[in-house]
């Protein structure tokens, strides 16, 4: 049995299997198969899994190998993998056919093949007093298969035989098609059966069969299952005896990569007889995995919302009867693939119908959560139910197979269903989000009559996203056993919505919120209620997100939400909170960081003048004018608008019971309807034309330096990986490691510190890592140079712009990026390490609708290049075309030097090398070519004055 046929009856087979009728869960997550496996590795990488089912008397023995269709790189030669599983059956010059067959029929055998899109698999049940003669033959055929060019012209045919049979089915020509358009350059492209055009010609690539043989066939890429009553010493004995001598292979034949896709899809099969219209929707997919939850939680999904007992199903098959099949298929393989929600509908007319159904349940998918009840029963169902298949070895060593195949490890299916019990709904709701997206859809319908002309045009998911449920907001639930419950409460609002003339409205609001009091009670008295209990509820605003933090024993829990919750809630809103707040805004911006703080104050003006003129043109806390304008009926208003049920993420994490989660949600159901504020356009920066510099002159000892240049890429842009590894060789923050703190502070001490961002970081002055939950649409490639003295000032500025040059022009070594690398794949632990990153970071991969940040993180670095990283930064970077923001007290003698690009001159207390003598002398005559009219001086009143 092999290729679509089978790929269809898994597909029909899964939403039956996700709703079987429920046993009871078990109480803590086991092995889903309990038996005792033992696993060996032959020194020429052949694995061994024995497997004593306790069955008596028969033996299985499967092999998968690792290669299926995926593996047909070369153009024009699809169709080789499902070949060689009708060639294996050829015979050798020791067992030709027929004496081949005589003995698998002497055994009384049972025996079988298919291939799939990752592998192919050659099982045999039997006798288990005949265990040595099949392993021998079998080590036989893998070893010494044998056949001539006309017998390979025969075999051809026969496959063509059997695309031929199986493309009298429409759903194999659909699917067949699907796969043609989803994918440009993966193999998943062709089908295991192949493009008919290179099945065809398939009697002419008799040299080219020997080949891929040779280079898949091999010990290190198959697996022997050998599972039933057997004794496993002697087993491996057996494999040993007969199977030592096969040698490894050499051959690498990569797969070429998918690039993402560029926006939905739409293909149309015009079946030449009458049958009923097919329609299917599909979605790019995550690969197989049994760490990152992505595929297992798309396929649970698509299993309750498409199989059985959903209500679509029930809607569409039982009450309205429009279609008589409805059904969902997540494989899992080895790279990402296809999702599909497939249906055969009754009357060509409503096939329109159906497929806005489809993909109106497909839209509340990314916005309401499955209910608790809802997943334990599917999780429960699936692993019941695949449990009660497991009744007779050959079952129980065919589903090892298909789990096997991925790492040759008998412990692959069971850590995939621990991954599966440890699912939640904020995972399903995550999926849904990731990839359940318009640019990865392909809609694909097969009919003999012409289709209704609206088929060809779906709508937008967005356009069919239900109205936020009342309650129904997703909660992520962080289980642990830290006594210490931590809760955030994010809402899409931030100082990217103050409207104009008022900016620092979301941050004054917030600070009403979080450090106002109650209707119930005065700050004062909120202090005076938590001090006991050492609760805290805390705000902090951005430009997209504003995000409470609630952090309490688990013992106080019921004290502390009655005194927190209600100053979210029902916020006191008196005159005398807020003109106090009103005042601490202001000193906020105009002493804590203009007047006191030059390095920070930098850092705020380079991002105000990159993203002049949009909602990022702002610091947070506002302009001094817009602060001054904001009435306390501007701040009820923002309240109302803002924190709406449809606008908040909700996270919890600690020992949290159901109890407490399902009581937070009862208790921000009293939050106002709606889906809060509308959502903020994309800001584009202003991309500079040479350096651009604006110079703040300002009372102080010291000169301090930011520069940067608008960047398009965040967490969800596929250059993000390489990018943070690029700035983290570059200039990690507080890294004495990091290139540009060795080249400027540890060789020329000329100040505290340099680093580089591509991702905006507040405050990072005083801290080592960034908040989490400052989340933006738009990012910032920064250099910050911690302040010099002032006569260094013009130096400082062409050393950075040096050491940036090189890095665009040279880009890192092996040896450079494989460090930072190491480094990253480690250091993301560390800094998601507390409880509060953590759930922060969950709660921005929910906003990105990317995976959790350390998968996110560990797995586009896993997959990095050292040419990945330099192309992108030779893409993203520039040291010429940069905005520059430096706080100094002589403006006007700065502008002096950098407009005549007058020699900078570097003195050193102490001794240095020659070489970096001479390397002074060039960078101090770099020209920088800084036009007049591209340098501002600016004097720091009035910079964010209005």
């Amino acid at each position: 049995m092999s290729t679509f046929i089978r790929i269809c009856a898994l597909a029909l087979a899964v939403p039956g299997l996700a709703h079987a009728a429920p046993a009871e869960p078990a109480a803590a997550p086991a092995d889903l198969l309990p038996f005792k496996a033992s696993e060996t590795t032959l020194p020429n990488g052949l694995r061994v899994i024995v497997v004593p089912t306790g069955f008596p008397n028969l033996v299985s023995v499967q092999i998968p190998v690792q290669t299926g269709s995926r593996n047909e790189v070369e153009a024009g030669k699809s169709g080789f993998a499902h070949f060689f599983e009708h060639m294996m059956f050829r015979g050798t010059k020791d067992y030709p056919p027929e004496k081949y067959q005589a003995i698998i029929t002497k055994a009384g055998a049972r025996q079988n093949a298919y291939t799939s899109d990752d592998l192919t698999n050659y099982y045999t049940t039997f006798a288990k007093q005949d265990l040595e003669t099949v392993l021998k033959v079998e080590a036989d055929r893998f070893q010494h298969l044998s056949y001539g060019e006309d017998a390979f012209k025969t075999e051809s045919r026969a496959v063509l035989g059997e695309y031929n049979k199986n493309s009298a089915n429409p759903q194999s020509k659909l699917f067949e098609v699907m796969r043609d358009a989803a994918f440009e350059k993966h193999t998943y492209k062709h089908t295991t059966m192949g493009f008919i055009k290179d099945i065809e010609d398939m009697p002419n690539q008799y040299a080219y069969s020997k080949v891929f043989f040779d280079r898949w066939y091999r010990p290190e890429r198959t697996t022997i299952i050998i599972a039933g009553d057997v004794e496993p010493a002697r087993a491996v004995a057996l494999v040993r005896k007969y199977w030592s001598k096969w040698r490894r292979g050499t051959a690498q034949a990569p797969v070429p990569a998918e690039p993402p896709a560029k926006g939905a899809l739409y293909r149309h099969v015009p079946w030449p007889t009458p049958t009923l219209p097919l329609l299917s929707v599909s979605f790019h997919a995550p690969a197989f995995s049994t760490k990152a939850k992505d595929q297992a939680a798309l396929s649970l999904l698509l299993s309750l919302s498409f199989g059985r007992t959903s209500p679509l199903y029930k809607r569409l098959v039982q009450d309205e009867q429009k279609v008589d099949q409805l059904y969902d298929y997540t494989p899992g393989r080895v790279d990402p693939t296809l999702a599909t929600i497939g249906a055969r509908v009754k009357k060509i007319d409503d096939t329109v119908y159906v497929r806005d159904a489809i993909l109106r349940t497909v839209a509340q998918l990314r916005s309401t959560p499955v209910g608790e009840q809802n997943l334990a029963d599917a999780k429960s169902a699936l692993k019941y139910g695949l449990v009660r298949s497991l009744d007779n070895t050959e079952q129980i060593a065919g589903t090892l197979a298909s789990f096997v195949h991925y790492q040759r490890a008998y412990g692959t299916i069971n850590q995939y269903y621990r991954l599966m019990d440890s699912l939640t709904p904020a995972d399903l709701l995550a999926a849904a989000r990731t990839y359940l997206v318009d640019d990865g859809m392909l809609v694909a319908t097969l009919s003999h009559d012409a289709m209704p002309a609206a088929i060809a045009a779906p709508p937008k998911l967005a356009e069919l996203a239900p109205p936020s449920a009342p309650a129904d907001f997703p909660l992520l639930v962080q289980q642990s056993a830290l006594p210490q419950i931590r809760y955030k409460l994010l809402f899409s609002a931030g100082s990217a919505h103050d409207p104009a003339g008022k900016e620092g409205l979301a941050a004054l609001t917030a600070a009403m919120v979080g450090s106002a009091g109650s209707s119930e009670r005065k700050i004062d008295e909120v202090a005076k209620a938590l001090f006991p209990i050492a609760g805290s509820f805390s705000e902090q605003v951005d430009k997209e997100m504003t995000t409470f933090t609630a952090n309490i024993h688990k013992d106080n829990w019921k004290r502390f939400n009655a005194i927190a919750l209600p100053l979210l809630l029902a916020p006191g809103f008196r005159e005398e909170d807020f003109r106090r707040l009103k005042d601490a805004q202001k000193n906020a911006l105009q002493l804590d960081l203009k007047d006191n703080n030059e390095e920070e104050f930098g850092k705020e003006r380079l991002q105000a003048n990159v993203y002049a003129g949009s909602g990022y043109g702002h610091p947070v806390l506002g302009t001094l004018k817009g602060i001054d304008a904001i009435t306390l009926d501007d701040v009820k208003a923002f309240w109302k608008s803002a924190y709406t049920r449809g606008a908040l993420r909700a996270g919890i994490s600690g020992d949290v019971s159901a109890a407490m989660g399902a009581e937070l949600k009862q208790a921000l159901a009293a939050l106002p309807a709606g889906a809060g504020l509308p959502s903020t356009a994309v800001p584009v920066g202003k991309a500079a034309k040479g350096l651009q510099i604006e110079i703040i002159e300002k009372q102080t000892r010291a000169t301090a330096i930011s520069f940067g240049l608008p960047l398009s890429v965040t967490r969800t842009h596929p250059d993000f990986p390489a990018l943070w590894l690029a700035k983290t060789w570059l200039g990690e923050h507080r890294a004495s490691s990091a290139y540009l703190y060795q080249r400027i502070r540890e060789l020329r001490g000329m100040n505290y510190g340099d680093y580089a961002y591509i991702e905006a970081f507040p405050r990072g002055m005083y801290q080592f890592f960034p908040n989490p939950n400052l989340g933006r649409k738009a990012q910032l490639f920064e250099v910050w140079i911690r302040p010099v003295a002032p006569e260094n000032g013009h130096f400082a500025l062409r050393v950075a712009l040096t050491e940036l040059d090189k890095l665009i022009a040279q880009g890192l070594n092996q040896e450079q990026f494989e460090a930072t690398r190491d480094y990253l794949m480690k250091n993301v632990f560390v800094m998601t390490a507390t409880q509060d990153q953590q759930l922060g970071y969950a709660l921005d991969a929910q906003w990105y609708g990317t995976p959790e940040f350390t998968s996110l993180m560990r797995d586009g670095l896993a997959r990095l290049t050292v040419a990945d990283v330099n192309a992108a930064i030779r893409k993203h970077l520039s040291a010429r075309d940069l905005s520059v923001v430096i706080i100094t007290k002589d403006a006007a003698g700065l502008k002096d030097k950098l407009v005549s690009d007058a020699f900078s001159p570097i003195k050193y207390d102490g001794n240095k090398p020659k070489e970096l003598l001479d390397e002074d002398q060039l960078i101090g005559a770099r020209k920088l070519n800084i036009a007049p009219e591209a340098v501002t001086i600016t004097p720091a009143a009035k910079a964010f004055a209005e």
